[in-house]
């Protein structure tokens, strides 16, 4: 069966070996960390903030902020308890909790010149810039001034999907509107489109029976790295301290492991 027309899928066609991005790279080792992050409680704290902050800026009914609502939904995929996200919504329509958050991003270069764009909350502006900074210079890289990498990224909506047919999936993805299908570990997919589509598109796969996991905004790199084999070690370290920030709540990058970088 043809490709749906104009559809990226991340993999060859017809359907031969699953060829993964540097970014598909990145975020599956994201996912992995998730799971140790959730026994240390990490991730939790995370997920927490972020619906706390929507739940401030929006309200605390779901029905009527998209945002509080996808951020409830990636929490519970993410197994964060009930009385955590109730909590959660609670302090950020004033059940409390007077920590003002502010949303930055932070732009930067990896090792070999990688892009690496950050999403942040923080109570403290100038330590967290601080912290960044020391990451970025400890590990082989350099925080850069606000708009330095920044184009390189596109704003997408993101839904992470369960599939056993991937035929099946590209084809309903490409009626409800979907840009680009990528496979992630098996079974699981990300169906990709325009950031104002992201309700359109949740409500019209699971409309079409497709298995639902999350959905949310992220910010895909518009100009690929390619990254050496002496490199990788160093870009994932980077990478990596800066995701165990408490400040941070995304890390985006350019970078591009290769085939070989693949399996690392």
């Amino acid at each position: 069966m043809p490709c749906a027309q104009g559809m990226h899928t991340g993999r060859d066609w017809p359907p031969g070996p699953q060829v993964l991005s540097g970014h598909s790279k990145w975020a599956n080792i994201k996912r992995r960390k998730a799971v140790v992050d959730a026994q240390k409680g990490k991730i939790f704290s995370r997920l927490a903030r972020e619906i706390t902050v929507a739940a401030r800026q929006g309200g605390g009914n779901p029905d009527a902020n998209f945002r509080l609502a996808t951020a409830v939904e990636r929490a519970r995929a993410e197994n964060l308890p009930s009385g955590n996200i109730e909590r959660a919504i609670a302090r950020g329509v004033g059940g409390g909790d007077d920590t003002n958050y502010e949303e930055l991003q932070y732009e930067g270069y990896g090792p070999g010149g990688v892009a690496i764009l950050l999403q942040v909350m923080t109570d403290n502006r100038n330590r967290t810039a601080a912290d960044i900074r020391h990451l970025f210079s400890k590990y082989g890289g350099s925080l850069g001034e606000t708009g330095s990498v920044g184009w390189m990224f596109q704003r997408r909506a993101r839904v992470r999907v369960r599939a056993h047919d991937e035929e099946e999936l590209l084809l309903t993805a490409a009626d409800v509107g979907a840009e680009d299908v990528e496979p992630e570990e098996e079974g699981f997919f990300s169906v990709y489109g325009k950031p104002e589509d992201l309700r359109a598109l949740r409500q019209g796969l699971i409309a079409a029976g497709v298995d639902v996991v999350a959905a949310e905004f992220t910010m895909d790199p518009t100009v690929r790295a390619d990254v050496g084999v002496a490199d990788q070690d160093k870009v994932l370290s980077l990478l990596d301290a800066l995701d165990e920030h408490d400040d941070v709540q995304e890390v985006y990058t350019s970078a591009d492991f290769g085939e070989e970088g693949a399996n690392a």
